[in-house]
């Protein structure tokens, strides 16, 4: 069964960093794609960036050049290096097992205080 644990939200005030973690079981995590999505109240669940077994990445306009996302295969972890954080990046942040097949993380909370 495949699950995935989210950890590193907090609170941090505009401009700050925080690092999130998503540790991966249950499945061979060097094949996996794996992305990080975000849900802002009253907003819908949107992508934040994705990260395919070669390393390739993608990211939301709204994030590019202040988020970074990695994997560490050998720990079967993904990594949302997040700095320069705004109020409108506050939002509860979910991890994605994208492929094979969907799998959710129970989601972490990051606010961003102005």
């Amino acid at each position: 069964q495949v699950q995935l644990v989210e950890s590193g939200g907090g609170l941090v005030q505009a401009g700050g960093s925080l690092r999130l973690s998503c540790v991966a079981s249950g499945s061979i995590f060097s094949i996996n794609t794996m992305a990080w999505y975000r849900q802002a109240p009253g907003k819908q669940r949107e992508l934040v960036a994705r990260i395919n077994s070669a390393g390739m990445t993608n990211y939301a306009d709204s994030v590019k050049g202040r988020f970074t996302i990695s994997r560490d295969n050998a720990k079967n972890t993904v990594f949302l290096q997040m700095n320069s954080l705004k109020p409108e990046d506050t939002a509860v942040y979910y991890c994605q097992r994208t492929y094979p097949g969907v799998y959710w993380g129970q989601g972490t909370q990051v606010t961003v205080s102005s």
